[in-house]
């Protein structure tokens, strides 16, 4: 809470997780009760029961650190901005991003709207504690749009290939972590300590090391760079393309809120490209062929041509966790005609109708 955080007396601590996830009885409830620091509970999405109720809770309980879901920043981008600026939101001074990458058109969204440092930070419920930050209550490292920083205090990660070789700096590889683990990391699954060991300790042959399931690049200054889920890299005609990569050049067109890039399967190139996105509330439906044409252009001119999406939908919300993650693997199975599996963590079941909806009108694109 120190030293990540930087909160200490006469602070407000707010994280909106859900109290059911590690982020929330780790750091609603323990984390800032141990510092002394008040610490708020909520319930509910951040636009019910309407897009303002966030910053009315802010602006109520004097909140100095939120900690939020790079998800809920996008979906509330969405909205005007008079939701916030109607509020007295002086309070805060710093805010905390995690769950998923934070992109840079949202880390600019949200420097630019709330005048406070934004920080990425990355963990895993597997980790119960930042993995890659800002350490801003000991040292505030040069903020640079979409990283994480660098590996927290208790952590030795590196970037390495199928073989658990070290990689380049700025080429792609698995992040992985060295023993000893600090204290806060799972030493075990309940009842399974051999699944324990082969799921996180024995992808690479000749090395033993943690296995985060990520993909990433470290720079050539240390910091670190996320890429998604390493099962969520795309596989098209050969080369492998990150979700995020495709997911950061859609989300910064202006009139996208937030998207999701799905990998489904597609007889020739063996996975196709879907892009799933909200407009901003501002934007009218018959603009969507337009912006969608727009968004393939875009990403055949950052990218390239093999990064084109077979596919552009746009929908009015994006199936998520109550943590605010979103659930690609809903969205594939949608598409493929395939069971959706444990639905209990969803935030709103609507949802997976609005994507049935627009994979339905694909008529064959895919």
């Amino acid at each position: 809470m120190s030293q990540v955080y930087n909160v200490g007396d006469g602070d407000v601590y707010w994280s909106t997780s859900d109290i059911g996830w590690v982020v929330g009885h780790s750091y609603i409830v323990y984390g800032p009760l141990l510092k002394g620091v008040p610490t708020l509970v909520f319930e509910g999405r951040p636009d019910h029961p309407d897009p303002g109720v966030w910053w009315r809770i802010i602006e109520k309980y004097g909140v100095t650190c939120l900690f939020t879901a790079p998800t809920a920043l996008r979906a509330l981008r969405k909205f005007p901005d008079h939701w916030m600026h109607d509020r007295d939101l002086s309070s805060l001074k710093a805010l905390f991003a995690a769950g998923e990458p934070l992109d840079a058109p949202t880390y600019e969204w949200a420097t630019s709207t709330f005048n406070v440092p934004v920080i990425d930070h990355y963990w895993q419920t597997e980790s119960g504690w930042p993995m890659l930050t800002n350490p801003i209550g000991v040292e505030v490292l040069p903020i640079k749009a979409g990283s994480p920083a660098k590996a927290a205090f208790g952590h030795r990660l590196e970037v390495v290939d199928n073989d658990g070789n070290p990689v380049p700096q700025g080429e792609k590889g698995f992040l992985v972590d060295h023993g000893p683990t600090p204290p806060g990391m799972l030493l075990t699954l309940w009842g399974d300590d051999e699944r324990y060991i082969k799921s996180y300790w024995s992808h690479f042959k000749d090395r033993l090391l943690y296995l985060t399931g990520d993909y990433a690049i470290e720079d050539a200054e240390g910091y670190f760079w996320m890429l998604g889920r390493a099962d969520e890299v795309l596989n098209v005609s050969g080369h492998r393309l990150g979700t995020r990569e495709i997911e950061e050049v859609i989300a910064a067109h202006e009139a996208v809120a937030e998207n999701a890039v799905i990998g489904v399967r597609d007889e020739l190139k063996g996975e196709g490209v879907l892009v799933v996105a909200v407009l901003k509330q501002h934007i009218a439906p018959v603009e969507a062929d337009s912006i969608a044409r727009e968004l393939r252009q875009l990403v055949r001119d950052r990218i390239g041509a093999i990064a084109t999406p077979n596919a552009i939908r746009f929908v009015s919300m994006l199936p998520k966790t109550r943590s605010g993650k979103v659930m690609r693997r809903v969205i594939r199975a949608v598409y493929q005609g395939e069971a959706l599996g444990d639905m209990s963590t969803i935030e709103d079941d609507a949802t997976v109708d609005m994507v049935r909806e627009a994979v339905d009108s694909l008529s064959g694109e895919l």
